[in-house]
């Protein structure tokens, strides 16, 4: 029996981990992959309130060693399911299950990849989800951003206030984001729409990302000589296996205000998998920080 049951080993998880084992409990971290979440593949972090720059990998991995030497326990298997057993809950994976008085859901949310040759090996060379966490590396370079709701234009907004050139790829004639949003896009003298067209093939060198080849709905190809590429199309969390005990959106993301309290008692959830405004890795750590406590608190106040 463990005092927490973690699910996910990304900043929130391991941040949550720091907290409950601070505060004298035992914690079990369950995570299907490596530690660190998306995190992990970021060549350099500049936006984490006072670490001037770090590559995501060292942030992952003294995070993790913080949690490990406070006495975290791992095991890096997927969760499969969680029943509510009262005073306190079963955790499963494939084959093991797992008993905790609380658990804490921080599973992240995987970026929509655009699903096309290159893109996997060109992340961080060139190829990001992330505007706010990258866009300073492409200070007075030639940009384009791939996607047509809220998050794409602002994006897009964004970078073209530190770049020399922004193209917005969408597939559609016209965005899905707000009005305001795609007058305040517009406006800006540096941005070109590439409209009805998406992003066929990817080119690029020993440095990284060279070019991005469109095609319109003709059919008709047109490369883009870019230094970067953003794709905000869009999030995808996983959590359907713990559907019956908390509530999802229509997005799948489980239903928790700052907080971090879901429907069932004793489970708590923090990081991209929850509802939220804004998923940043300083927004990630304070989720933790909450649930930690959450969980403490609920052990605490129950007697368990």
């Amino acid at each position: 029996m463990h005092d927490i049951i973690i699910v996910g080993a990304g900043t929130a998880g391991l941040s949550a981990a720091i907290y409950g084992l601070r505060a004298g409990k035992s914690v079990l971290v369950l995570e299907q992959a490596s530690y660190g979440g998306q995190i992990i593949n970021t060549p350099e972090i500049e936006n984490y309130p006072a670490i001037q720059k770090i590559s995501g990998f060292e942030f992952a991995t003294n995070l993790y060693n913080q949690a490990k030497n406070l006495g975290a326990e791992f095991a890096f298997e997927k969760v499969e399911g969680i029943e509510d057993k009262g005073q306190f809950k079963e955790v499963k994976t494939k084959d093991k299950s797992y008993e905790g008085k609380a658990v804490i859901l921080a599973t992240g949310a995987k970026n929509r990849s655009l699903g096309v040759e290159k893109e996997e090996e060109l992340v961080g060379k060139g190829i990001s989800y992330c505007a706010t966490c990258d866009g300073m590396f492409y200070r007075g370079k030639v940009v384009a951003v791939n996607g047509g709701g809220n998050t794409a234009v602002e994006d897009a907004t964004f970078l073209s206030d530190y770049v020399q050139k922004v193209y917005v790829i969408h597939r559609r004639d016209e965005f899905r984001a707000d009005k305001a949003e795609v007058d305040r896009l517009t406006s800006k003298p540096n941005v070109e729409l590439v409209l009805n067209s998406t992003v066929k093939r990817l080119e690029s060198d020993a440095s990284g990302l060279t070019g991005v080849v469109v095609a319109n709905k003709d059919g008709e190809e047109r490369t883009l000589k870019v230094d970067g590429l953003f794709v905000a199309i869009g999030q995808a969390p996983d959590n359907q296996a713990f559907s019956d005990l908390v509530e999802l959106d229509g997005k799948g993301y489980i239903s928790a205000g700052e907080s971090t309290l879901t429907k069932t008692p004793g489970i708590f959830t923090a990081g991209d998998c929850r509802t939220k405004a804004i998923r940043q890795l300083a927004t990630a750590a304070s989720d933790g920080a909450v649930a930690g406590l959450a969980a403490v608190s609920y052990i605490n106040e129950k007697g368990l």
